[in-house]
């Protein structure tokens, strides 16, 4: 049991749907070193291997209705999926399940008419937030172009995940002008009514992550993933020393849980969610404070309340399609 509170349930804000991968190179030699870490990824962690293309698949449910049984299974209490393959996709999909998944739209900050398809994912999908790729936008975040979608998520108060760092496997980006969190400062900094969201402790920029903080108390640290960049950084990080600093510098009201779960068979990944909380509890944070990391963080920036700790599962507080 990992909480003292056994009403508590966790929520993941961090999760996908299949969806179109546009920035992972296709070249051979990328593809066979992707496989042996892969490979070495599964046997690291205790995954299971992916279904070989000649067997049978023996389950073949709507992905969705998988992701139903692993909020059952390991007692979560939602998750919040960041892509699918179209925004109408992903509301389609939780719209399933009213009151068990959240979503956010995600599609192009650069494509004409951005800020119309956000407001209709919000207003018309039901959609939560926006999901961005900073290593796919190729034009300045303060670009006098993009400021409809800004404007449009300080008005509502609307969360944005934003990926800095390093992008995918081998084959991904690792250089760019946006792949730097410091590269949303100016937009940051600018509309403070946005909540703002970077994941993975910032995928090699923790540093600068931790500046961007600093100025801008609407930036928050998503600590999805198993953070396998710190083994690319040229000094010393571990999980310990990523929840130590964050707890200490901008504290545990700024820390949001995710997993990056996504694909079966492996689906939700339980074991960073265990690693994570061994680490906070190494550094003997209150309870309240790892609830908040957990979960109520998350509720809180996506207006879902916690009308009844118990069986009963987190209610969301304004009516949608999802």
């Amino acid at each position: 049991m990992l909480f003292e509170n056994p009403a508590f349930r966790v929520f993941d804000l961090h999760a996908h749907l299949p969806y179109p991968v546009p920035f992972m190179s296709r070249h051979p030699v990328f593809s066979d070193a992707n496989a042996l870490r892969g490979q070495r990824m599964r046997l690291t962690w205790d995954f299971p291997p992916p279904p070989s293309r000649n067997e049978v698949k023996e389950d073949t449910r709507p992905v969705i209705d998988r992701w139903v049984e692993e909020l059952e299974r390991y007692g979560l209490g939602g998750i919040n999926f960041l892509t699918a393959w179209s925004n109408d996709d992903l509301a389609e999909q939780i719209g399933r399940y009213p009151g068990r998944f959240t979503g956010f739209a995600h599609h192009g900050i650069e494509e004409p008419g951005a800020a119309a398809e956000l407001k209709r994912a919000v207003d018309e999908l039901g959609l939560r937030g926006y999901k961005l790729f900073g290593p796919l936008v190729e034009r300045p975040f303060h670009d006098p172009s993009l400021t409809p979608a800004w404007e449009f998520l300080a008005e509502r108060r609307l969360p944005v995940l934003i990926h800095f760092g390093l992008l995918g496997h081998t084959g991904g980006i690792a250089s760019h002008l946006n792949i730097n969190p410091l590269s949303i400062f100016n937009v940051a900094r600018e509309y403070p009514d946005i909540p703002i969201i970077v994941p993975h402790f910032g995928a090699g920029y923790f540093q600068e992550l931790l500046h961007l903080c600093w100025s801008c108390p609407n930036v928050y640290i998503d600590t999805s993933g198993s953070n396998q960049w710190m083994r690319w950084v040229p000094y010393e990080l571990n999980l310990d020393l990523l929840f130590r600093k964050c707890y200490e510098l901008i504290g545990p009201e700024r820390l949001l849980f995710g997993t990056d779960s996504s694909a079966f068979p492996r689906g939700f990944v339980y074991r960073y969610l265990q690693d994570q909380v061994r680490s906070c509890r190494e550094l003997r944070m209150r309870e309240e404070d790892i609830e908040n990391i957990f979960g109520d963080n998350a509720r809180r920036l996506l207006n879902i309340s916690t009308t009844e700790k118990g069986s009963t599962p987190y209610a969301q507080t304004q009516s949608s399609s999802v």
